[in-house]
């Protein structure tokens, strides 16, 4: 059987702010390539500059989320991490991760972060 592997909210937006720096960059090697198109380099150069751009504001957006995280202690590995939501997974030890009372022992599932679901369970009580 597969065993599911979790991942922090903070580092998957971490990894997508790194992948645009790259497909920015990318991107404007590409307009180097295409340097006897002038409008084609253009484009690329504009296109890349705005990945980078982006990135750049994804993590400072990923730095202040980062501010307010909860910083706790991961039961698994003992070492510092921080949470965001109601679940979330350990930067280091990828251990699933709550601190709300009514979902320890339950299945580890994103959905308990959406406000649906807090809707939906207001409600059911």
């Amino acid at each position: 059987m597969a065993q599911l592997v979790y991942s922090s909210k903070i580092n998957k937006i971490r990894s997508f702010a790194l992948i645009l720096v790259f497909a920015g960059i990318l991107l404007m090697y590409g307009g180097i390539l295409t340097k006897n198109i002038e409008w084609l380099m253009l484009i690329f150069f504009l296109l890349g500059v705005l990945m980078v751009v982006l990135s750049c504001a994804v993590y400072v957006w990923i730095g202040t989320l980062s501010l307010k995280a909860v910083p706790i202690v991961c039961p698994n590995c003992e070492k510092p991490t921080k949470m965001l939501g109601r679940v979330d997974a350990c930067m280091h030890c990828k251990q699933p991760l709550t601190l709300d009372k009514n979902l320890e022992g339950k299945e580890f599932d994103e959905k308990y972060n959406t406000r649906r679901y807090q809707k939906e369970s207001k409600k059911n009580k």
